[in-house]
């Protein structure tokens, strides 16, 4: 005979409300009595019944992840996280990649209203871009990344205070001259103003425009005049494509003090082009990544970055997702996870 909700609750000294809430996830449940629950499920394999429970609360048990570019270390990493712990939560989730396009996020958030996922998780790059700000009314959602919006819940960290401490990491080792690889493009006879403002014909991902703002306002804080010749574009952040714009630059420029990359990826692109041009890196300039990728740290030499905690990020967003699925008209709330300065051979003068 199959173990019934009646049964764990009976053998953990619960009722059976609180199993379902255990088993569902979406409601805060005291850690030593959700010990128990799990105890009790195990001693008596419980096997939810899904098809029965969705009959019942009208959910699928299955989540969605969206991240724009699925190649890179970094979305491996948050995907990695988000399925094992919704897997403790007793969800399922479903990977999409929405390559930045508001088309692909608008079929997501049409399989969340059609309730064929319970809850949606998105990474937009733009936050005037996202189907977010133009579907109507939304299925339970949360956001992770860099946006700022007041629509939806979402998970951030303080792009514009890590990108400053960054800077000023490398002007404490006695670097003036320091190259921004990142930046959005601004248009010409522009004052720059919009984009860092972030509207709606401005270039450049919303991570790219707030961390621009933290290198600028770290620069001006140390009285270091800001030289637009030391903002390198990209238009997106990949490797190959920073090695080739980096590699480019250093035929037409004087060597920069230092390379603040804008992620470990596009760091990795710098170093290469820097190792092409036969530069020694920490030696005639350091450099700088964003992030904390598990790579990062066996890059040669190995990378200074950004970190924070991507465990407590992805937990963060499931707990708002899970607060969205149990009343979709809570107001939205914004978590920041707190970040750090990993130093390492990169910026060792």
């Amino acid at each position: 005979m199959r173990a019934t909700v009646k049964d764990v609750a009976k053998l953990a000294g619960v009722s059976p409300k609180t199993v379902s809430n255990v088993i569902n996830g979406v409601v805060f449940v005291r850690p030593e009595t959700r010990a128990r629950v799990e105890q009790a499920l195990a001693e008596l394999d419980y096997v939810p019944n899904m098809s029965a429970r969705g009959l019942r609360n009208g959910r699928s048990g299955m989540i969605a992840l969206a991240l724009p570019d699925l190649l890179r270390p970094y979305s491996a990493e948050i995907t990695h996280l988000v399925v094992e712990l919704a897997h403790e939560r007793g969800w399922g989730v479903q990977i999409e990649q929405t390559a930045a396009e508001p088309k692909r996020e608008f079929e997501l958030l049409s399989k969340g209203r059609a309730h064929l996922v319970d809850g949606l998780i998105l990474n937009p790059v733009n936050v005037d871009d996202s189907a977010v700000m133009t579907a109507g009314p939304l299925p339970p959602v949360v956001l992770i990344g860099d946006v700022d919006q007041d629509v939806v819940s979402q998970v951030a960290i303080d792009n514009v205070t890590a990108a400053r401490d960054m800077t000023k990491h490398l002007l404490a080792q006695g670097c003036r001259r320091i190259a921004a690889v990142g930046v959005p493009e601004i248009p010409r006879g522009s004052s720059g103003v919009g984009v860092l403002g972030g509207t709606a014909d401005a270039p450049g991902t919303a991570a790219s425009r707030l961390r621009t703002a933290g290198y600028r306002q770290a620069l001006e804080e140390a009285g270091v005049p800001n030289d637009p010749a030391l903002e390198i574009n990209l238009d997106r952040w990949r490797p190959e494509g920073a090695a080739t714009v980096v590699g480019k630059y250093l035929t037409e420029h004087e060597l920069p003090d230092a390379f603040f990359c804008f992620t470990d990826t596009v760091a990795s692109g710098t170093l290469s082009a820097l190792w092409t041009a036969g530069v020694d890196v920490p030696k005639q300039t350091l450099v700088a990544g964003f992030d904390n990728i598990l790579e990062s740290q066996f890059m040669i030499p190995p990378l200074t970055t950004v970190d924070f905690d991507r465990r407590a990020f992805v937990a963060a967003a499931l707990d708002l997702l899970a607060e969205r699925m149990a009343d979709k008209d809570a107001p939205p709330r914004r978590v920041i996870i707190p970040h750090q300065i990993v130093e390492r051979a990169s910026t060792a003068r």
